[in-house]
């Protein structure tokens, strides 16, 4: 082994080490694990929530785990509600995402069409986490997602990347490190701020005409930061901190996106606008 690969493998664990961080243990492999009633394809939208609503897990998440919160809400409130895995490695099972991020993007195409195709429904709403809030702006800008989508709600997403706290600002130090991850993950490397993807993904504006667009963000994200690097710019923005409507909020990058209910309410505003009620702490209990 190379000098700098031996040497390299501290911050390669370590970076390793943070990523698993942000999602929890796998409760059960996604294709055998309980959904509570989500991903029915005999589902038919209703007057009150003509869409189907889409769910786009984070890194390492999967199509179950990470959503063994929001979707049961979503669902009890009358959506048919939709989740897939992408960005699987050969050999590596339940923990998806680490995938080349525009393949992923193609993923996320073909289940949209599946989903619109089975509810008959004109249009998709998407509500991703981390990944897989930025994930679908690939989709909507270079696949031709946004005349099938209405609204793209991220929860602290990756959308220009992160520094990861800090970490990555020591990859200079370790000749061949970003290669090297990106030749392993390249789901991860693709998220460092600064990749050649987040620099085609953002050139020429952080969103496309037609598309309603929401981000949720938390001060105490740990993972995407800093997280004000969330944000989205365009004329059918809404960038929102959690703290902001609830200040005794203290969730982090995980949290927030499987156990926070009062995220779910605005997750729920903003796919209903013209319905929506005021998020507060006390939509803990809504």
């Amino acid at each position: 082994m190379l000098p700098w690969k031996r040497a390299f493998r501290p911050l390669a664990s370590l970076l390793l080490a943070a990523a698993l961080a942000t999602v929890p243990a796998a409760t059960a492999h996604a294709a055998t694990a309980p959904s509570s009633g989500w991903n029915d394809y005999s589902c038919k939208p209703s007057a009150a929530h003509p869409r189907p609503v889409v769910l786009v897990h984070g890194t390492l998440g999967n199509s179950v785990d990470n959503w063994l919160g929001l979707a049961p809400y979503l669902k009890d409130r009358g959506y048919c509600v939709y989740s897939l895995d992408y960005g699987k490695l050969a050999g590596v099972p339940v923990f998806y995402g680490l995938g080349p991020i525009d393949k992923s993007a193609e993923q996320l195409s073909a289940f949209v069409d599946k989903v619109l195709a089975s509810t008959g429904a004109a249009k998709a709403d998407l509500v991703g986490h981390s990944q897989g809030g930025m994930m679908p702006r690939y989709y909507l800008k270079f696949l031709g997602g946004a005349p099938k989508v209405n609204a793209l709600v991220g929860i602290a997403p990756s959308n220009h990347g992160t520094n990861l706290s800090g970490l990555t600002n020591l990859l200079p130090y370790f000749p061949g490190a970003e290669a090297l991850i990106k030749a392993t993950t390249p789901g991860l490397a693709d998220q460092i701020a600064g990749s050649a993807f987040l620099t085609k993904l953002n050139a020429g504006g952080d969103t496309v005409p037609g598309v309603h667009y929401t981000v949720i963000a938390t001060q105490y994200d740990e993972v995407v930061t800093p997280w004000r690097s969330q944000y989205l710019t365009g004329s059918d923005v809404r960038n929102v901190l959690l703290q902001d409507l609830c200040p005794l909020d203290l969730s982090e990058h995980v949290a927030i996106g499987l156990i926070d209910r009062i995220a779910f309410h605005e997750v729920a505003n903003s796919l209903d606008p013209a319905h929506a009620t005021a998020t507060t702490c006390a939509s803990v209990f809504s």
